[in-house]
């Protein structure tokens, strides 16, 4: 591959590729600073970071192992997800909304995708993109969006769930990325809006995040279809960092007296304490 250049400015600012000195073949992607993704070009399937590992979790019990699926990703960054779905299960389709154009070429000249991968690419706001999709056209729709390191509003409410709901096959999943912190005001408001939208919801998420101690990346699922919640567990237990997963009562005592959030009340997810990105 061609060495990558040092910080090149993007549509969102400043993005800089770096090299993993920790791991061969592995790559940073930072925007304004900010770790957005990370990419082993000679192991697509590993996630390094622990709530993309979750995600993972959540796509390989979307259906029988190997099994190709539909999938749209909502936030590209440096295409993580869609590398590791196009080796995990070949064949898949997927599309991918990301809005700077500029981020997008940078990663693809620089961290090329698998041989084979069915990959494509929109530059447009996540809404937009997810808004032009066909009705029932894909088995799984992600969001991992941010412009800075905050979840724009306008991609938090139950109308943007909706939308999600509206494009999923039945039995389709909706995973999202809920970035939060004590006393997680705003992702107990995200679970009380995905479950206005859909009938079964949970969170992925590290203890300590789940008890208010730290900010952190707490991954949501939804779906009208039975969730594999067992499955959750079993992998979640395994990972290096394990999390838990929280659901039936305990998502209800988690849940509280949050009220499900409307495009009219929307608001950004919090901006994260600084230095909590620092390595």
């Amino acid at each position: 591959m061609k060495v990558p250049p040092g910080p090149t400015e993007v549509a969102g600012g400043t993005a800089e590729l770096l090299a993993d000195a920790d791991r061969d073949g592995s790559w940073m992607l930072l925007v304004n600073g900010t770790p957005q993704s990370h990419v082993d070009l000679d192991d697509p399937t590993h996630l390094e970071f622990e709530y993309v590992r979750r995600m993972g979790h959540v796509l390989d019990l979307a259906d029988e192992p190997e099994s190709p699926l539909d999938v749209a990703h909502l936030g590209g960054g440096a295409l993580t997800l869609p590398r590791y779905v196009s080796v995990t299960r070949p064949g898949s389709r997927q599309r991918v909304v990301e809005i700077d154009q500029p981020l997008t070429d940078l990663v693809r000249e620089y961290l090329p995708l698998p041989r084979g991968a069915r990959v494509r690419v929109r530059a447009d706001d996540a809404r937009v993109g997810l808004a032009a999709l066909h009705t029932a056209s894909t088995d799984v729709v992600i969001c991992d969006v941010f412009a800075g390191a905050r979840t724009p509003a306008h991609l938090t409410s139950a109308e943007f769930a909706a939308e999600a709901h509206r494009a999923l096959r039945p039995g389709g999943v909706y995973v999202a990325n809920v970035a939060d912190g004590p006393p997680l005001r705003f992702a107990r408001a995200q679970v009380a809006t995905l479950r206005s939208v859909f009938g079964n919801v949970c969170l992925l998420a590290e203890p300590g995040t789940l008890r208010g101690r730290r900010f952190g990346n707490l991954v949501a699922v939804a779906s009208d279809a039975e969730l594999p919640i067992a499955g959750y567990i079993r992998r979640c237990a395994r990972d290096p960092m394990p999390s838990r997963v929280v659901y039936g009562d305990d998502l209800d005592r988690f849940t509280g007296t949050a009220r499900p959030v409307h495009d009219a009340d929307a608001v950004d997810s919090p901006e994260p304490p600084a230095g909590v990105f620092s390595r």
